[in-house]
């Protein structure tokens, strides 16, 4: 897995910042194959020495602008948690679209966010950051599920709920890559998470 060393000071946290913006902005623009180091740091408005004190290629700060992009959806998730958690099972099916709107925000309004995911996918150093982020909202929602199904296996409700999050991250990106209805589109994945509750076996459940 690529790694970046974080600054610690004020002033290099600036240029760590501007660095990321700058290839986030880039990445929209050309691509995972002709973004380079140099172009990023003629974005913005730094040497290479400096990108290089953070980062040791162009993919160490895609990686860095993916954990950025990761760690924005995960503070939804929670705060979305937090909001639902003790408001019933119909409640957290129905109101399941509101996160995955709010997911669409936060993309949308990252630069080259369309790219950052396509490289989660294609670039296998970067594999692991989009399989910690997607095991770590499986788990959270199992957890809460669990609350409401105790009665359904784990092992089951954990399963059915990594699909929804694999769906839910190929419904963002399928919005960006395509030219959809994006309201018609969620009311068509609205339905489908709601129908999810409602799967056989969740009512009485032994399945392993």
């Amino acid at each position: 897995m690529l790694t970046h060393r974080k600054p610690v000071q004020a002033r290099a946290q600036r240029t760590y910042d501007a660095l990321l913006d700058a290839a986030g902005m880039l990445l929209g623009e050309v691509g995972i194959e002709r973004i380079s180091t140099n172009l990023i740091c003629e974005r913005a408005g730094t040497t290479p020495p400096a990108l290089y004190r953070y980062f040791d290629d162009k993919y160490a700060v895609i990686g860095a602008l993916a954990e950025r992009l990761m760690q924005r959806q995960n503070l939804a998730m929670q705060a979305w948690i937090a909001r639902y958690a003790d408001a019933g099972l119909e409640v957290l099916a129905d109101r399941t679209i509101d996160l995955l709107r709010e997911m669409h925000a936060i993309t949308s309004s990252e630069p080259g966010a369309l790219w950052i995911m396509r490289s989660l996918h294609a670039v296998p150093n970067l594999t692991p950051i989009r399989l910690f982020s997607h095991n770590l909202v499986t788990d959270l929602l199992t957890d809460l599920y669990h609350i409401y199904l105790p009665h359904v296996d784990r092992a089951v409700l954990r399963r059915r709920t990594r699909l929804s999050v694999e769906f839910a991250y190929s419904l963002d990106e399928m919005l960006k890559e395509e030219a959809v209805d994006v309201e018609r589109t969620f009311e068509d994945a609205h339905f489908v998470f709601k129908a999810m509750f409602a799967y056989p076996d969740y009512q009485l459940s032994s399945e392993a």
